[in-house]
């Protein structure tokens, strides 16, 4: 019989994180001022602790994980691989589709991987407190829980819209001990000058970026964390993909291909860098695809760029595929994939051509998951659920094929507390939403008199 699920011990858990920046064939542009000065570490500085900065800013190949990161990672990692059987003989494929549950955390995602390390780094360095954004709660819930671990506090502001249709996400982050607010709101001045113009605005993750920054640099002993798209959050979600290349390992086979959703970028590259690393040395050479919603497509139809990452531009330029930083999202129920840019590692990769994007509408991937949750049982995160919709396109043109592909996606977190989306997929309250040419020119205004990146090589 073939395997089903592939376990490690807790031994065999990884003990380093990988840094693909070690190994890409064309060093990445590195972020600069508005004026094109790269920025140095100590810009840095007042945002994030000196530690977190200098594995920001890293080369290096392999980076230690410390001991107390381990202790509290082992409370549900190794996550399993698992494969989806049932969902093979819905579809009459002859692909093997193999799932990295990563909603086995207690807050059900993969964010914790992150969260927990960066509680822990700005524990070393004397931090308080700390602040940030969340979009659909996955990360405002793993920071809260971390924070808490480590006795540091914890302010999250939520995008509005998911703020509204996630109430239990804010009750996590309130029963680990966190604070947790609308954005834009009235706390901070990026989020009155918001309001101002538009009162009714549903939020975005640029708008909620701007507020956790503001908070952070205008309050004694806080730092910010954020959930995805700088390096060091992707470092630490390596851990995802080295896992489940020891587990391919031990029931001899390697994956043709490897998908993750992507808004920010962090399970994505925690799923497939790794991977990557096989891709650039030679050895393997699988697809790599990144699913992000048709609402929201920067690498499918953004432009690749120098961007912040907020709206009102208090982080550095990032080299990154954008739609630009004032762009607000349609209110899709994907919230954590409402992101305007994607992650500059990713960004990098994609402009190496080792990895492809594809955009996929929301209605295609609730069908996507529904069908999941009834031949799997788990019920996935609307943006879990890009992943898989991904995955049954792959498998139904194996079927087409006739050919026998390996297909791993990374099950990036549970949909329980995403029932409202999934109510109303089931009520026919749900709409397709492809953004218009006329929107994105309109969003890619703010993006003219940047520095422009340099040509790859």
């Amino acid at each position: 019989m073939d395997q089903i699920k592939v376990f490690l011990s807790e031994d065999e858990m990884p003990r380093q994180w990988y840094n693909i920046a070690a190994d890409f064939p064309h060093a990445m542009p590195p972020p600069v001022t508005p004026e094109g000065k790269p920025v140095t570490p100590d810009m840095l500085a007042p945002v994030f602790p000196m530690n977190l900065i200098e594995q920001e800013v890293s080369t290096q190949r392999w980076i230690d994980i410390p001991d107390e990161v381990l202790q509290i990672l082992w409370q549900w990692r190794p996550s399993p691989l698992c494969r989806a059987t049932r969902l093979e003989k819905a579809l009459g494929t002859p692909a093997k589709i193999f799932y990295k549950n990563e909603g086995v955390s207690a807050p059900g995602s993969h964010k914790p991987n992150t969260a927990v390390p960066q509680a822990y780094y700005n524990k070393q360095f004397g931090i308080k407190r700390l602040s940030t954004e969340t979009g659909a709660g996955q990360w405002g819930s793993s920071l809260a829980m971390a924070c808490q671990m480590f006795g540091l506090e914890c302010k999250v502001y939520m995008v509005k819209i998911s703020f509204d249709q996630k109430p239990f996400r804010k009750i996590m982050m309130q029963t680990w001990g966190a604070q947790c607010i609308a954005s834009p709101s009235t706390e901070t001045n990026a989020g009155r000058t918001v309001l101002q113009n538009d009162p009714n605005c549903p939020g975005s993750l640029a708008i909620a970026i701007s507020e956790a920054i503001e908070d952070c640099v205008t309050h004694k002993d806080t730092r910010y964390a954020l959930g995805s798209v700088l390096n060091h959050v992707l470092l630490h979600q390596s851990i995802i993909g080295l896992e489940t290349k020891k587990q391919f390992a031990k029931i001899g086979l390697y994956p043709d291909i490897i998908i993750g959703c992507a808004g920010g970028g962090s399970n994505f590259g925690g799923i497939s860098f790794p991977f990557m690393a096989d891709k650039i040395a030679g050895t393997k050479n699988p697809r790599i695809i990144a699913v992000e919603p048709a609402a929201c497509p920067k690498m499918t139809r953004g432009v690749f760029a120098y961007d912040s990452g907020d709206v009102a531009m208090m982080t550095p330029l990032l080299p990154m595929y954008s739609l630009g930083h004032t762009y607000v999202p349609a209110p899709i129920h994907a919230g954590g994939l409402r992101y305007h840019g994607m992650a500059p590692l990713v960004s990098h990769a994609m402009r190496e051509g080792l990895m492809e994007a594809v955009a996929i509408p929301q209605l295609e991937c609730y069908k996507a998951a529904m069908l999941f949750s009834q031949t799997e049982g788990f019920i996935p995160a609307p943006e879990t659920s890009h992943a898989i919709a991904m995955a049954i396109r792959e498998a139904n043109q194996a079927k087409e094929e006739g050919k026998e592909k390996v297909i791993v996606l990374n099950w990036s977190g549970h949909g329980i507390m995403d029932l409202s989306g999934y109510q109303a997929y089931l009520d026919g309250k749900l709409t397709d939403y492809y953004l218009p040419d006329s929107e994105i020119l309109k969003a890619e205004e703010c993006l003219k008199g940047l520095p422009k990146p340099p040509p790859l090589g």
